[in-house]
């Protein structure tokens, strides 16, 4: 093998570097020859064109290719829309609500989030909003914890309305039925307490519950409370009262006061106590009654007697007792209707209580005479109902309770009214009539010279009340009544003792009747002269003729209730139908054959009021000339509010004669 040809040679830094020129190309190139000047300049225009041609393809490819690198066809068009307006308004809002939202879901995420707050307990109570007195009803405490952590130390109290008698409780309470207590409520928890017990009151009487709930957080160190209310009215006893009496008393002597009462529809008050409230001039004469009591009864002690049972039919407890002296001219007497029951509450635990759910008060006119004076109206020494047109029958009954005799009596009846007709006044004594007042004295009634002690006697006389006329509602459609005497004969001493309560009777006050009227019309025409009837008339046998019936109503003194109309057809008188009414309801019964329209309330402003139905009959031979009753009489029923009378009304019979219409009007005799 030749021996490497090394040669030496020294570099910048005079280092020796030995060069192996076998194997290095240099010593070749340094063979050739050196270029030329132009071959030099042709080579560097060559590299420069060549630099060119690279930096426009870069460009190129920068044009034409994609995000992604590729080639973008450049047959295909793409244009992109430059941002208008709208695009540089609406993108910051955008942003800034996002932001916005953004905000607000962290702040209700770290600070409101429910499962987080303390207060998230709702405590609410629900129950009846109106009952009757005694009914049994629930309250419900509802509790629901929201948050979602334990709340501990849970105490529910109630405080119930004064009127309230609690009766069951689920779940029990811890302590006097009022209060309930829980260790701890879990999260998202929801209980309720349910308590039974019933309320008794006057009418109209409220009772407010209130309820408390306290509780700790669990992690907290403060207490909470909230707090929740409900109302309850009592919008009826369930019990009608009456009261029977004489409002005029007279020292001495005996008065009776009627206590009658029964159950509604809805009662559930079975039995109470009755307390005559005591005064120092009244003395209980019986407390018995003497058997005269048709209530069931015991009498707990004078003046306070125990109703044992209450029924829907009327009962009567009678009472009596007498002014032992005149404190006043008028007294009054008040009567107290309770109930007795066991109080379970916080308030009054294991104590019997009364709840009073009624107060009737009476006023006596109480007088100290030698002469007993009694006026009846009617047959009665109370108030009542009368109508126009009315007869009243009057009757003074006179006594002398005194030590001595009386001399020289003058007897005066005292009427004063607008609606009096003293033409019909019928006296068979000769009384004088002056004014408002009719007098007798020994002048009239020799027996009033002198009247004798324990000696009576008794004036009679009557008056009619007007005819139904035009009302004026700003008069008043009464009578008031009563009776005076004086001793001496001068007129004058009559005149005073007007004004002496001593001398006067009882007072009697007539409220007049509402000017409740029914117009009933049968007819073949209408007021129009249009047939609203079909068939011959006057009737033929054997062949069907129809009338229609009219029933116009009218009213305007008083509001009246159970207003009812009724009539009972024929037997051979068919009910037609065809009805109409602007108020209430009208029906036929087929097996009584009575037509009734039921109204019910009928208040003032509903003045006037129409019904009308169809009638058909069918003569038989048994019929032929003669004249057939269509309607035999219709009754009119209602209770007057003001006066508390029943009003009462029968019409005349309706024939075939139609005597209330023109055009078909005749003998009415069937052909």
């Amino acid at each position: 093998m030749p021996k490497p040809n090394n040669k030496t040679k020294h570099n910048d830094d005079n280092e020796e570097v030995k060069i192996k020129e076998d194997k290095s190309s240099l010593a070749e190139f340094t063979k050739r020859p050196l270029p030329t000047e132009e071959e030099v300049e042709d080579f560097e225009n060559f590299v420069e064109e060549e630099a060119r041609e690279e930096g426009i393809e870069d460009s190129l490819n920068e044009i034409y290719q994609d995000g992604k690198g590729g080639i973008v066809n450049v047959k295909k068009l793409d244009i992109k829309k430059r941002h208008g307006f709208f695009f540089w308004f609406f993108t910051p809002l955008i942003i800034i609500g996002s932001l916005a939202g953004a905000g607000y879901a962290a702040y209700y995420y770290f600070y409101e989030q429910p499962g987080s707050d303390a207060t998230a307990v709702e405590f609410t109570l629900d129950g009846k909003n109106e009952i009757v007195a005694g009914e049994e009803f629930f309250y419900t405490i509802h509790y629901h914890n929201l948050s979602n952590i334990n709340i501990n130390d849970v105490r529910v109290s109630v405080a119930y309305p004064d009127n309230f008698i609690f009766l069951d409780s689920f779940p029990e309470s811890q302590e006097k039925n009022s209060i309930w207590e829980f260790s701890s409520i879990p999260a998202r928890y929801h209980g309720q307490i349910k308590i039974k017990g019933t309320m008794i009151g006057q009418e109209d009487e409220t009772g407010i519950i209130l309820a408390n709930l306290t509780y700790t957080p669990e992690n907290f160190s403060s207490q909470f409370k909230k707090e929740t209310s409900l109302t309850t009215v009592i919008k009826d006893i369930g019990l009608d009262f009456d009261f029977d009496y004489i409002n005029s008393a007279l020292v001495g002597e005996e008065n009776e006061i009627k206590v009658k009462f029964r159950g509604k529809e809805n009662n559930y008050i079975n039995n109470f106590r009755l307390i005559f409230e005591p005064q120092e001039n009244i003395e209980f004469i019986s407390g018995e009654g003497k058997g005269e009591v048709k209530a069931k009864y015991s009498l707990i002690r004078p003046g306070v007697w125990q109703i044992e049972e209450v029924t829907d039919e009327e009962q009567e407890l009678l009472i009596k007792f007498k002014f032992r002296e005149k404190l006043t001219d008028s007294q009054e007497i008040v009567l107290n209707f309770e109930q007795k029951k066991e109080d379970s509450t916080a308030a009054g635990s294991g104590q019997t209580k009364s709840y009073e759910f009624y107060t009737k008060t009476l006023n006596f006119e109480v007088m100290k005479s030698d002469l007993n004076l009694t006026l009846i109206i009617n047959g009665s020494r109370n108030d009542q109902g009368v109508d126009f047109g009315q007869t009243l029958n009057y009757s003074i009954v006179y006594k002398n309770k005194g030590e001595t005799e009386l001399k020289d009596m003058v007897i005066m009846a005292v009427l004063e009214s607008d609606f009096l007709d003293w033409t019909t006044l019928e006296d068979g004594l000769g009384g004088k009539e002056k004014g408002n007042t009719l007098s007798w004295s020994k002048e009239e009634m020799p027996e009033l010279e002198v009247l004798a002690r324990n000696e009576e006697g008794t004036i009679d006389f009557s008056i009619k009340l007007m005819e139904l006329g035009e009302i004026e509602l700003d008069k008043d459609y009464q009578v008031k009544s009563y009776a005076q005497f004086s001793v001496g004969e001068a007129e004058e001493t009559t005149e005073e003792a007007r004004e002496d309560i001593d001398r006067r009777s009882n007072t009697i006050i007539n409220k007049i009747n509402s000017d409740l009227t029914l117009d009933e019309q049968v007819r073949y025409f209408n007021d129009d002269n249009i047939p609203v009837g079909t068939g011959p008339h006057p009737p033929k046998v054997e062949e069907a003729t129809s009338y229609k019936v009219y029933w116009n109503l009218s009213n305007t003194l008083h509001e009246l209730d159970d207003l009812k109309i009724t009539v009972i057809l024929p037997d051979y008188v068919v009910w037609g139908g065809k009805d109409q009414v602007t108020i209430g309801t009208i029906q036929h019964n087929n097996e009584a054959g009575a037509v009734v329209w039921d109204i019910g309330r009928l208040p003032i402003t509903v003045y006037e009021a129409m019904a009308e139905f169809s009638i058909r009959i069918t003569p038989g031979e048994e019929n032929r000339n003669k004249i057939m009753v269509l309607l035999p009489g219709t009754l009119v029923q209602a209770i007057d509010q003001e006066t508390k009378t029943i009003i009462s009304q029968i019409t005349k019979a309706k024939t075939t004669k139609l005597e209330d219409d023109d055009i078909a009007s005749g003998d009415g005799i069937v052909k």
